[in-house]
């Protein structure tokens, strides 16, 4: 998983709320073995005015020029500001691959769903929570200025402005800790890959009756 340290991006608003997790990768692109390949089809509905399906030519579909990712001056953004409760729905994985995929690092709402948000943090992209009304105002700063970049500083856990304003954000420890070493699931169990081997040795010296493979 890639570290999360420090990220510097230009910043793009989703101002609505309760964007569910069909919205951000719907559910006839869930059909893929593979965990790559999501984010060209991050918020296919939306950024689209036809219907996708796995494997069309994204190129050569109609853009809804409405769609704010779409416009020019919010391509590139890697930090997504965002209303209430985004990531509700149906607890697919696949919507955080989405968003990194297509290039986000973080996500700043005032509230996300609980699996969601459990499941960022698993693929190295930064869920923020920040008051309503400091979301609105950021919302409303990136619309209002062209280029609109953020500083999100995960070991200062702020996030600063370009007027150099810094906005405090709270994470456990523990997922602090391994977003800036980079750890998932696996890589912490692989951390301690000397003692699980050592255990296996120690287990099966002890007990071979249990890797027997001989079937009678």
């Amino acid at each position: 998983m890639e570290k999360f340290v420090q990220h510097k991006g230009l910043a793009a608003p989703m101002d609505r709320e309760n964007v569910d997790t069909d919205a951000i990768i719907p559910k006839q692109f869930l059909k893929s073995i593979h965990r790559t390949g999501f984010g060209e089809n991050l918020f296919d509905a939306w950024r689209y005015l036809d219907t996708g399906e796995p494997g069309m030519d994204n190129a050569a579909r109609p853009l809804n020029p409405d769609f704010v990712l779409n416009q020019a001056r919010y391509r590139g953004a890697s930090i997504l500001v965002a209303g209430k409760n985004f990531g509700c729905g149906s607890s697919r994985e696949h919507a955080p691959w989405a968003l990194q995929q297509y290039g986000f690092r973080a996500i700043i709402a005032p509230s996300f769903a609980d699996i969601f948000f459990n499941n960022c943090y698993k693929n190295g992209l930064l869920p923020i929570v920040l008051e309503a009304g400091t979301v609105r105002r950021l919302i409303d700063a990136i619309k209002g200025f062209v280029g609109y970049e953020l500083v999100v500083d995960l070991e200062a856990q702020t996030v600063r402005t370009p007027d150099a304003e810094a906005l405090a954000f709270d994470i456990t420890p523990h997922r602090k800790y391994c977003l800036l070493n980079g750890f998932d699931d696996i890589g912490l169990t692989l951390r301690s890959a000397d003692k699980i081997r050592a255990f296996e040795a120690e287990r099966r010296a002890r007990h071979p009756y249990y890797f027997n493979s001989r079937v009678a």
